[in-house]
């Protein structure tokens, strides 16, 4: 197969992205967030750039892990480098709608009714352990994560930009724990699997622990900015034909595979196309590669299938399909 040479990219797509800030700003941006979280998180890179792609796409992600590996502290540092509001919720069993987006309260004084507002009315909304609350109380989110507003006994509030969930979720344990329904799922742009650090990282959140510690971090961007990235993000990134048809040829694959009883939506593929985009911009380019889909299909599209009881006995999993298509399908040339 020869190798892949994307064109050149129109020239009116960089001037639209350019007025604002361009892809160097996005890059430079990403590496000093990454750089600050560094020396308060140790390891995790893969996680945190998830979590720029994800920001960058104004989309959503979940983390998934066991209880102590720092998902909840990663969250707080990183709204703090964004300088954006960050609310948490620790989601509970008895934990209602209203508790997470708002109620109306009679205000004695006025002689009205006036909105108490939830903590969704933020930036950065830490899901914590979303899977402990019941159906009811997930679905709350929904609108929020889908639209940017949430309506409240009749009426629609528009959430402010830029405005991302991160959810957290423990596998291991499934007592009292409530499934995400699949059209919840399916509205997370990413989800990424935080595995334990290896014995040298361990080490040395060991020594971080042991040593003064210094809690201060600094605040590497605004909300505004991160708004203009996004833009640059959407309007500033080349994408050739071929890499729209390998994005395309994945996401139809995973809906005829004998191993799946569902594969993936368009959802799936526009989720492919915008964080693929991310990840150039992060990297500096302002086209997208093959290898920039590669590195961001698995997270982008696996939590979106559902394997059949057959493949799930035999130990297959939805992240060996993904990889093994990312693999197996040929990328087309264009000119």
């Amino acid at each position: 197969m020869t190798e892949f040479v994307p064109p050149p990219p129109p020239e009116k797509k960089a001037a639209r992205a350019t007025s604002l800030v361009g892809v160097s700003d996005v890059e430079r941006i990403a590496k000093n967030i990454s750089e600050e979280l560094s020396s308060h998180i140790i390891g995790m890179k893969s996680t945190v750039q998830n979590l720029l792609i994800s920001l960058l796409c104004d989309g959503h992600i979940l983390l998934e892990g066991v209880p102590g590996i720092a998902k909840t502290t990663l969250a707080k540092l990183f709204a703090a480098t964004l300088g954006c509001k960050y609310k948490r919720v620790q989601f509970t069993p008895d934990l209602l709608p209203s508790d997470v987006l708002g109620t109306n309260v009679f205000d004695q004084r006025s002689g009205t009714f006036k909105l108490r507002r939830g903590p969704i009315f933020t930036n950065i909304l830490l899901a914590d352990e979303i899977n402990r609350a019941p159906p009811k109380t997930q679905s709350a989110l929904l609108e929020a994560m889908a639209e940017r507003q949430v309506s409240i006994e009749g009426n629609t509030y528009i959430l402010s930009s830029p405005f991302i969930v991160i959810a957290t979720q423990n596998p291991i344990e499934q007592e009292g724990t409530y499934p995400l329904p699949e059209a919840q799922v399916d509205r997370f742009l990413m989800k990424a699997v935080v595995g334990l650090p290896n014995p040298v990282e361990e080490e040395k959140i060991i020594k971080l622990k042991h040593e003064p510690e210094d809690n201060r971090i600094n605040e590497i961007t605004t909300p505004e900015t991160i708004v203009k990235l996004q833009k640059v993000i959407r309007e500033g990134v080349f994408v050739d034909q071929g890499i729209i048809e390998y994005i395309r040829d994945i996401t139809v694959r995973t809906r005829t595979d004998p191993r799946l009883f569902l594969g993936g939506s368009p959802r799936a593929s526009i989720a492919m196309l915008n964080s693929s985009k991310a990840y150039a911009a992060i990297c500096g380019r302002d086209y997208v590669v093959p290898d920039d889909v590669k590195r961001i299909a698995v997270d982008a599209v696996y939590h979106r299938l559902i394997l059949k009881p057959e493949a799930d006995l035999e130990g297959i999993t939805s992240q060996s399909i993904v990889r093994e298509l990312i693999r197996d399908i040929p990328i087309r040339e264009t000119r």
